[in-house]
């Protein structure tokens, strides 16, 4: 079995070494690679001078460009499993493991490590507009629920790597999640800790957030009312 943690990371300069010097310390039976998404900062030099192992985009082609270059990199060299970790921090890699046992106890396709698979969700602006997105994949997928939407702690199996690395139609948001259950995709989630971000500064501020929930709205609904009628 040849898992892969795959680290995209983009201005993470602040980050990169505690969590890359951690997987490499504590968590050796995992090869790992960092996709550094064209960083403007020194993530780049701290890598480099660090001799971590890294696949260097020349410019910024985003968490989706990031992703598929992961994917084909694993899926080029033979890996079974891909673990998505983010670059800042928040995603502990003591759970690969019990993630792994989740999949194959339940022959899933991606394992999500989920903040709320337990646990409520507070109650704060952008938890609200998680929860709707929550319920819309509940409705446009016959009841299927997936608390942690966009956690981006996720394990795929080698199908799912071949499908995120060559499909133009995959990207790492919620409305894919639901484009993947109608297509018989097996989603599961277990329950997680994530750790608050040290350094830098997340992408999704308030308002981020707020249109960042309005487009995943728009595409599930309107992407799975496309579907449904080409199914038709």
């Amino acid at each position: 079995m040849k898992l892969l943690v795959m680290i995209p990371a983009y201005n993470e300069a602040e980050n990169i070494e505690r969590v890359v010097d951690n997987l490499i310390r504590n968590y050796p039976q995992y090869d790992y690679v960092i996709i550094n998404d064209g960083s403007t900062d020194d993530t780049r030099k701290v890598c480099a001078r660090r001799k971590y192992n890294m696949l260097d985009l020349p410019v910024n082609t985003g968490l989706a460009g990031a992703i598929k270059s992961g994917m084909r990199y694993a899926n080029y060299h033979g890996y079974d499993y891909v673990l998505q970790l983010d670059g800042d921090g928040q995603h502990d890699p003591k759970y690969i493991e019990e993630m792994i046992e989740e999949m194959a106890c339940t022959d899933c396709d991606i394992v999500i490590g989920s903040r709320f698979k337990t646990e409520r969700k507070p109650v704060n602006a952008r938890m609200i507009g998680s929860q709707i997105i929550t319920v819309a994949i509940w409705m446009t997928t016959g009841g299927h629920y997936i608390g942690d939407v966009t956690s981006g702690m996720r394990l795929f199996n080698k199908k799912m790597i071949k499908r995120f690395g060559y499909d133009m139609h995959y990207s790492p948001e919620p409305d894919t999640l639901a484009y993947l259950l109608n297509c018989n995709v097996k989603i599961r989630e277990i329950q997680v800790e994530m750790h608050e971000r040290i350094a830098g500064v997340s992408y999704l501020d308030f308002k981020g957030s707020i249109w960042y929930m309005m487009k995943m709205l728009f595409s599930i609904f309107l992407f799975q009312w496309v579907r449904r009628k080409v199914k038709e």
